[in-house]
């Protein structure tokens, strides 16, 4: 599930081993809490408590060796333990031996006890969970070093008494890659992002992730690189450049480390890191098991083929859950998110709310109600324009009592500074509720994006820009939310300067788009305008100009439709309706000069309708014209051509 999204993102993450008819028997299903994660399954218990200490102990060696970071988890992580591969291969990808299947509201880790080390799925469990732990703990971490990281602590292993432990053990595929392939300049590898080719395209990735493996392998295993590294990862996290931090972190050029890079491939000997800790690394004892009912069995079971996009498993398994145990929430609940996950928010609605009356006191139930009651207004890729009072108040008291239930879950605080936003109300609430998500979960990025938002709406856009900056300078950013962060971030920067013209040009001042201010200034003869006659009076100087090719025109907006291939706009003007198109909301200019507007702007019929000044591009066809701007005004503004 994605913060906000329809989409149900899938990416499996593969190991290869020996293909095996599913076969699932009827079992007795056990749950173990250990200190970090949940394990249920049908496996002996003796072996989920093994999984579980090895994960334990992954994860406390990793928060130690990098201990200046303060690594903390605000979404759960489940581990389902099949009791054998023919069990666990019905609810995994084809000739797998494990997999990690993240998610905003759970994570999941899917295995089957241990066999052979061949068949061993901890390798791609732990690098992915480094990943998690990254994500979600640290802002705009380069690429080349979370991937390098990541294969570094895949070979994680526990060795003698439980006190020591081997990391950076040798790749085999990556020293062939790094044999075969030509190197990759150290200044192209900083720059790489998710979209990148060298991230994305298969003849390409391999050479990206072992060239990033045997980089970190070396920098933190050479004595005078190590704190150097450290350094660097200080400078960039603060928001230099690649270009910037590299000199002053390792006090020399890429070229230097490019070739001390080379000679440490060519040699062909990799030293391995051994950590000796005083105690052993026993978790066992700090571990708590209770057996689970058929039902929730199914549940689980249900649960992870939704997250992993089996949706006609899912269902299976969830309805067999409510039949066996009609009143188990947290069934009603994934059934009600896997119909949103569908697009039927309808029947989600109807299954959260059996779910919510339940009264079980999970957090997840009163979430998930909240999420899917924001559906009735969200639809994926188009603004929104307002939230009903009502369903608005519905949805803050769902997330406050999941908030209530469970302080450190990020998203809650997330989705209720979103309703807000969109409602225009306690927006001063709302920059704190997202500062304490940032606080739980500080790689999340989709954070920043919502709170620049918020500052924006205030009018505060030092802050708006102070925190949309470091979006869009990652490498680490997700390429859409990047997209959308710069969109932003141009709007913020034409406003300014738009702004910074009004006053240069000497007279009154024209409010910033969406401001409840405006300065009263006496005139000449030293009479006190109000803010509203000085708005009509300079608002004419102010309004965006058209271009050579382009036509303004000011008249009444009575809709907007919304198709698969372009958004519509309708504007009455002297006794003739315009229909001006757009591809999308994001490609139009926007700027309210009246205080009602939200700032928000989205699909249907306008009530009541809007005063408006557009700027077009004429064409011939199905549309009177290409839509470039839009200014909302006063009702009785006139416009002077």
């Amino acid at each position: 599930m994605k913060r906000l999204s329809l989409a149900c993102g899938v990416a499996f993450c593969l190991l290869l081993v020996a293909s095996l008819n599913p076969v699932l028997a009827k079992d007795k299903w056990t749950s173990i809490r250990s200190k970090n994660f949940v394990l249920v399954g049908n496996a002996n218990e003796k072996e989920m408590r093994q999984i579980a200490t090895r994960l334990e102990q992954f994860r406390d060696v990793f928060t130690r060796l990098l201990k200046q970071t303060n690594f903390s988890s605000s979404t759960p992580t489940t581990v389902i333990v099949f009791k054998s591969h023919s069990a666990y291969q019905k609810f995994a990808p084809p000739n797998t031996a494990g997999y990690f299947q993240p998610g905003n509201d759970m994570n999941y880790i899917a295995l089957s006890p241990i066999q052979d080390e061949a068949n061993d799925p901890f390798r791609t469990i732990f690098h992915e969970f480094v990943h998690l732990l990254v994500k979600n703990n640290v802002q705009n971490m380069p690429l080349w070093f979370n991937e390098g990281l990541a294969e570094y602590y895949s070979t994680f292993e526990i060795r003698g008494d439980d006190r020591k432990v081997r990391l950076g053990k040798v790749i085999s595929g990556h020293v062939f890659e790094l044999r075969q392939r030509k190197f990759i300049p150290l200044k192209t590898l900083f720059s790489v992002d998710h979209s990148s080719p060298l991230y994305n395209e298969s003849n390409k990735q391999s050479m990206f992730y072992a060239e990033s493996w045997a980089l970190v392998h070396y920098l933190l295993l050479n004595e005078q690189r190590q704190p150097q590294l450290g350094r660097f990862l200080n400078l960039i996290l603060a928001g230099k450049s690649p270009d910037e931090a590299f000199p002053e972190a390792f006090q020399t050029d890429f070229a230097t480390i490019e070739k001390e890079l080379k000679d440490y491939i060519r040699r062909d000997t990799y030293p391995q890191q051994i950590a000796t800790f005083e105690r052993k690394l026993e978790f066992d004892l700090e571990m708590q098991s209770v057996p689970l009912t058929e039902a929730q069995g199914e549940f689980y079971l249900g649960d992870l083929s939704r997250h992993t996009g089996q949706f006609e498993e899912a269902e299976k398994h969830l309805q067999n859950a409510i039949k066996l145990d009609a009143n188990l929430a947290m069934a009603h609940a994934s059934l009600g998110m896997l119909e949103i996950n569908r697009n039927r928010p309808a029947e989600a609605t109807r299954y959260l709310e059996r779910a919510v009356a339940a009264n079980t006191g999970n957090y997840l139930v009163h979430y998930y109600y909240a999420y899917v009651l924001s559906r009735e207004v969200i639809t994926e890729g188009r603004p929104i324009y307002k939230i009903e009072p009502e369903l608005a108040a519905k949805m803050r008291a769902e997330l406050k009592k999941a908030i209530e239930i469970n302080p450190g879950f990020a998203d809650s605080y997330h989705l209720l500074a979103f309703v807000n936003l969109v409602s225009g109300e306690q927006l001063d609430e709302s920059i704190a509720l997202l500062k304490r998500a940032i606080e739980l979960l500080p790689g999340a990025q989709e954070f920043g994006y919502l709170l620049a938002q918020i500052y924006l709406r205030k009018n505060d856009f030092k802050l708006a820009r102070e925190t949309l900056e470091p979006i869009v300078r990652s490498s680490a950013t997700e390429t859409q939310l990047r997209q959308h962060a710069q969109s932003l971030l141009t709007s913020l920067q034409e406003m300014e300067e738009q702004m910074s013209r009004d006053k240069s040009g000497g007279g009154s001042t024209a409010p910033p788009p969406g401001s409840n201010v405006l300065v009263i200034e006496p005139d000449a003869e030293g009479k006190t305008r109000t803010p509203e006659e000085m708005l009509l009076e300079v608002l004419d100087q102010v309004l965006k100009k058209p271009q050579e090719g382009e036509q303004r025109v000011q008249g009444q907006l009575q809709k907007i439709e919304c198709g698969s291939k372009n958004v519509v706009f309708f504007v009455q003007v002297a006794g003739r309706l315009l229909k001006l198109s757009a591809v999308d909301f994001q490609g139009v200019q926007y700027t309210s000069y009246v205080q009602q507007k939200t700032g928000l702007i989205g699909c249907g019929q306008r009530t009541p309708v809007d005063e408006v000044v557009v700027i077009y591009r004429p064409v011939k066809g199905k549309f009177d014209g290409e839509i470039v701007s839009v200014d909302f005004v006063p009702k009785d503004f006139k416009l002077k051509q």
